[in-house]
């Protein structure tokens, strides 16, 4: 009997019972929507909910990610329009990053959206707004995606996402449509004790093609908790193309947590951008799954952190089907008192001969006390295929420090250089003027904060 392919996944470990729980109820989960699979999804979701305890450090996915700070019991769901008591979005947010204009935009606040799509696409057939109108208007599109990529199985977090879920994104490309210009969301989320629960949908059917840029941002609220906690679910359809930059730009009092899952169908492919600066606590699970022959994955991912954030990645890549092709480039800056994880596995089913598969992971440590830890994993089960992997952990190089001190440049000009130099390799992934523009304002305003702790 042929084996079936088995992903093997960190996340899906029974995890142990923490000291406190959310406040969240069943009378806030709305199950009545507009199709019994709908509907029976929501089910499922509230019921992994409630069996899933938070995770501790005892799961082996979490073992490097200490929730014990977290005021689960504060937070509490943003009540209709409750964004006009709060901080409005500054204009640079607002910005087109991807191109000088955009197809479509939306913005998601705490209790509303406001949803903009080109008239053109929508004669076309493509359907771009937020996750409520989209239930209402879309639900056999929504069916398509809903639960077909992050299970609510998956973790207390993916299942809290997909049961209470009050903001969100739906983008929909028809088959063999092009959408040339970049469609960008933005989910702002200021305010103490607020809950932001996101889910993003994306489905591409056969032939389309589509760039879409989400970013998440708040303001800092220093001595405040924000939750955030999102599922982002996409299909790349047989021979289509996504380009999907993600920022993660929340203010310093954010605990963020996110499951992401692209599948990627037979001869498609998808360009997987991920940019992370803010938080105060980020757990994130990123996976591809190539499921069709020619299927492609790239992820390029850049962070940077200060202060005392801590951000663990856990990505990987899942070749299901022969001739597949995967390749993963983190590489991240640690400053004061960080700390970044990043845990990486390529994983090879039964069959899946011919894989090309390749994960790295790059980390600068900049300050005694800051601290990465990268932990690169291989699983193969076919034969004939080409798989590598790479972790690296370091300094400045104080030889190039000084060749370039005896040149006459002062050391923080030559420390800025070195840090520019060692993200020029994903800069240079990066298509787009504005996100890399983006990346280096982060840069510079981090090396800002590194350079007035060393002359404090």
């Amino acid at each position: 009997m042929k084996e079936a392919p088995r992903v093997v996944n960190r996340v899906r470990r029974v995890e142990q019972a923490g000291p406190r729980d959310f406040a969240f109820t069943e009378e806030m989960v709305d199950f009545n929507l507009p199709t019994p699979a709908l509907s029976e999804y929501r089910r499922q979701a509230w019921a992994a909910y409630r069996a899933s305890p938070l995770p501790t450090t005892s799961d082996e996915a979490w073992r490097r990610t200490d929730l014990k700070g977290l005021q689960a019991e504060i937070f509490r769901l943003p009540g209709k329009d409750a964004y006009l008591d709060l901080p409005s979005a500054s204009e640079r947010f607002l910005q087109p990053l991807a191109d000088s204009v955009h197809g479509g935009e939306i913005i998601l606040m705490a209790g509303g959206a406001q949803a903009r799509l080109d008239p053109t696409l929508a004669s076309l057939g493509v359907v771009f707004t937020d996750l409520a109108t989209a239930l209402r208007e879309h639900p056999r599109l929504v069916e398509k995606i809903l639960g077909k990529a992050v299970k609510p199985a998956a973790g207390k977090f993916a299942a809290l996402a997909g049961a209470l879920a009050n903001t969100g994104v739906f983008l929909y490309v028809p088959r063999g449509v092009a959408v040339d210009a970049p469609m960008h969301s933005l989910l702002w989320g200021p305010g103490a004790g607020l809950a932001y629960i996101s889910h993003i949908l994306v489905y591409l059917e056969e032939g389309a093609s589509a760039t879409y840029v989400h970013e998440s941002a708040s303001p800092n609220e220093p001595g405040t908790q924000t939750l955030h906690t999102g599922n982002v679910e996409i299909y790349v359809g047989p021979g289509a193309h996504l380009k999907f930059v993600e920022i993660q730009s929340w203010g310093e009092s954010v605990w963020n947590f996110t499951h992401e899952r692209v599948i990627v169908d037979r001869d498609a492919g998808v360009d997987w951008i991920f940019g992370a600066v803010g938080s105060h606590l980020t757990k994130n699970f990123s996976e591809i799954d190539l499921i069709g022959q020619g299927a492609v994955g790239k992820m390029s991912g850049f962070y940077f952190t200060d202060h005392d954030q801590h951000l663990d990645h856990d990505t990987q890549q899942n070749h299901l089907a022969p001739h597949t092709t995967s390749d993963l480039l983190f590489k991240g800056a640690l400053i004061q008192e960080s700390r970044s994880v990043w845990q990486g596995m390529i994983y090879v089913a039964p069959g899946a001969e011919k894989t090309d598969g390749y994960q790295a992971n790059r980390n600068l440590v900049l300050s005694r006390k800051a601290r990465a830890d990268s932990i690169p994993g291989l699983e193969i089960l076919a034969d004939d295929v080409r798989c590598t992997h790479g972790a690296t952990v370091g300094k400045i190089d104080e030889t190039q420090v000084f060749y370039m001190m005896a040149r006459g440049i002062p050391r923080q000009v030559a420390e800025r250089v070195i840090v520019e130099g060692f993200f020029d390799p994903i800069m240079q992934r990066i298509p787009f003027d504005g996100v890399r523009q983006r990346f280096q304002e982060a840069i510079e305003e981090k090396m800002k904060v590194f350079e007035e702790g060393i002359q404090d």
